[in-house]
């Protein structure tokens, strides 16, 4: 069974690892500070941000409010549009679809509102703060999609290499941001260089909402974040932003009710293929003697 047949189409398997707290990082983080040990699980990663048409598909409209264009900065218009990062999405919206999308594919849902993983059974979308939208969990163990934890998203972002931005030292081969838009409106996904674990846009192009509450990260920080918080955590900087946010360091928040036509998610599920590679792998090896 080949790699291809398994892993979806869009998505790349990144192989998860543990944090110890006692490595050395560059750029330093803010995240994997000295004495935080974390686990960072076997990932499908989708490599490029949630598009409108992707969103549209599973949503039944695409909420977006920015320009797009294609990467030559040619205004896009009708259906062209949907090969572009959806955007104008709160982290409640990004939730909503999660749940609606593992439902579509069969998969058990990982988020809980108000005692039920059906979006159709959480009410209309805040648009304000919400105690019980705040209040949601996220069942980790589940099979279905969902955000990223801010840990989760800076190893990917990093990549396995040493860069300030996701792919490059130079952030014009792989971000999208606001010298080479002008702040004029998205860019096509997947129309810069890649990082090292072949995820596009993870700099650049549109904020990507992660899981985790926003505060001070601490060797007692739990790998999914704290535990409370007003904010969660935005990362990866956007077209609308400098080069500086675009780093794979740089941190940024919102209030989760908030949309923005420069915020916007990708999706990330578990997956427990390597493990099954790595146990065929040492059956047939075993038999061999």
């Amino acid at each position: 069974e080949t790699q291809g047949t398994i892993v979806p189409e869009g998505f790349v398997l990144v192989e998860g690892t543990t944090i110890t707290g006692t490595e050395s990082w560059t750029p330093s983080s803010y995240v994997f500070v000295s004495g935080r040990s974390l686990t960072i699980p076997n990932l499908l990663v989708s490599d490029h941000e949630v598009t409108r048409g992707e969103y549209k598909a599973v949503m039944g409209s695409d909420p977006s409010t920015d320009s797009a264009y294609d990467k030559d900065g040619n205004e896009l218009t009708g259906d062209a549009v949907l090969n572009n990062p959806v955007n104008y999405i709160s982290w409640y919206d990004a939730l909503v679809y999660c749940n609606k999308l593992s439902k579509k594919e069969n998969l058990t849902p990982c988020y809980t509102i108000n005692g039920s993983t059906d979006p159709d059974k959480w009410g209309t979308v805040p648009t304000s703060r919400d105690n019980t939208w705040d209040a949601a969990t996220c069942n980790f163990e589940a099979n279905g999609y969902r955000l990223p934890t801010e840990a989760e998203w800076e190893w990917l972002a990093r990549g396995g290499e040493e860069y300030t931005y996701a792919g490059s030292d130079s952030v014009d081969d792989v971000a999208w941001y606001t010298s080479n838009t002008n702040d004029t409106g998205t860019r096509e996904v997947k129309t810069k260089a890649p990082n090292g674990y072949g995820l596009y846009d993870m700099s650049g192009n549109v904020y990507e909402w992660c899981w985790d509450w926003y505060g001070s990260i601490s060797d007692s920080t739990a790998a999914d974040g704290a535990t409370s918080g007003i904010r969660r955590v935005l990362r990866g900087g956007s077209w609308y932003n400098n080069a500086n946010n675009a780093s794979v360091s740089n941190r940024n928040n919102n209030n989760p009710y908030n949309r923005n036509n420069n915020l916007g998610f990708r999706v990330v599920r578990p997956s427990s293929i390597i493990i099954l590679w790595q146990v065929k792998f040492t059956v047939i090896h075993n038999n061999s003697f």
